[in-house]
C-alpha cells in the first residue's frame, strides 16, 4: 500500500499491527506529544541525544498534520500509549478525546526505515519472519540530561549471523535520520540487558545464540523511558513498534 492508504487502514481500525515491513522505502517515525511547557526541554534533549532521538519533524502547538505526511497524528498510527505523571496508564487506537491545543508533537526517526535496505542485502529480520514486534530493551547507557528529561537509552535488537554484521553496520550508518549504525554488538550484559528473551518493549524473538549475534541500535522509545523522570502530567506516544508512516522517502 501507499502510505496514505495504509494510514487510512489505521484510521478506520481495519489494522493495528506493527508497521515493520510496511510501505517500503518510506520514512517511519516515532511520535512524542507533550504539553507546550515541556517542549523546549524535550527539543534540547533530542539535540543532545541525536542517536536516540533524530528529529524528523516538530509540529507547533495544536497542529495535527505534520509536514512529512498528509496525516492526522491523532488517528493515523495503529496504536498509541498514554503516560500520566510519568506512568504508563493505557493503550488506545486514537487520541482524539485526549487532544489539547497546547500539545506539541515531535516525530523522531525509526530504525524500521533501514530494514528494507538490510533485506535487500539478504539479511533476514527474525521479528518479521516470526511476525513479532521488534524486541526493545532498557540499558545502562545514560542519556545526556536536558532540564527535566534524563534517564537511560532504550535499544532495539536484531539477531544477525556473524558474516552479516559488518554489512549491516555499513548499511545502517548511512541512515542518520533513523538512528544510524548500531551502538553495541554482542554481549547484552555489557549494556545492562540480563535476559535477552525478556524485552522491556516489543516481543521476544527466537534465535540460536550459537548461530546469531545480538546487534543493538538506539531506539526512539527512549523518551518513554526518560518520561518517568520528567513526569509530565500527560505524554502521548506511539505504541512501541507502531509508527507513523510518512509520505517522505527514506533518507541516507
Amino acid at each position: 500500500m501507499k502510505p496514505s492508504e495504509q494510514r487510512q487502514q489505521f484510521r478506520l481500525r481495519k489494522e493495528n499491527g506493527t508497521t515493520s515491513g510496511m510501505c517500503d522505502n518510506y520514512l517511519q517515525a516515532n511520535m512524542i506529544i507533550l504539553p507546550k511547557d515541556y517542549a523546549f526541554e524535550f527539543l534540547l534533549f533530542c539535540q543532545r541525544n541525536p542517536k536516540s532521538c533524530p528529529i524528523v519533524d516538530v509540529l507547533e502547538s495544536g497542529v495535527v498534520e505534520p509536514g512529512v505526511a498528509g496525516a492526522d497524528i491523532r488517528t493515523d498510527l495503529p496504536k498509541y500509549r498514554i503516560y500520566r505523571d510519568g506512568k504508563f496508564t493505557e493503550e488506545v487506537h486514537d487520541i482524539q478525546e485526549e487532544w489539547r491545543d497546547d500539545f506539541v508533537t515531535f516525530l523522531i526517526g525509526c530504525s524500521f526505515t533501514f530494514e528494507k535496505a538490510l533485506l535487500k542485502e539478504g539479511i533476514a529480520l527474525l521479528h518479521q519472519d516470526q511476525n513479532r514486534v521488534v524486541p526493545m530493551y532498557k540499558t545502562n547507557i545514560s542519556c545526556e540530561k536536558a532540564g527535566r528529561f534524563e534517564g537511560e537509552m532504550v535499544v532495539s535488537m536484531r539477531a544477525l549471523k556473524p558474516n552479516e554484521i559488518e554489512k549491516a553496520v555499513q548499511i545502517t550508518e548511512q541512515f542518520q535520520t533513523s538512528h544510524g549504525g548500531p551502538i553495541h554488538i554482542g554481549n547484552p550484559e555489557e549494556i545492562g540487558i540480563y535476559d535477552i528473551h525478556q524485552p522491556d518493549y516489543g516481543e521476544s524473538i527466537s534465535f540460536d545464540s550459537t548461530e546469531r549475534t545480538p546487534v543493538f541500535w538506539a531506539c526512539g522509545v527512549t523518551p518513554q523511558n526518560v518520561c518517568v523522570h520528567a513526569k509530565p502530567e500527560i505524554m502521548i506516544s506511539h505504541a512501541p513498534g507502531h509508527m507513523l508512516i510518512t509520505d517522505q522517502l527514506e533518507e541516507k
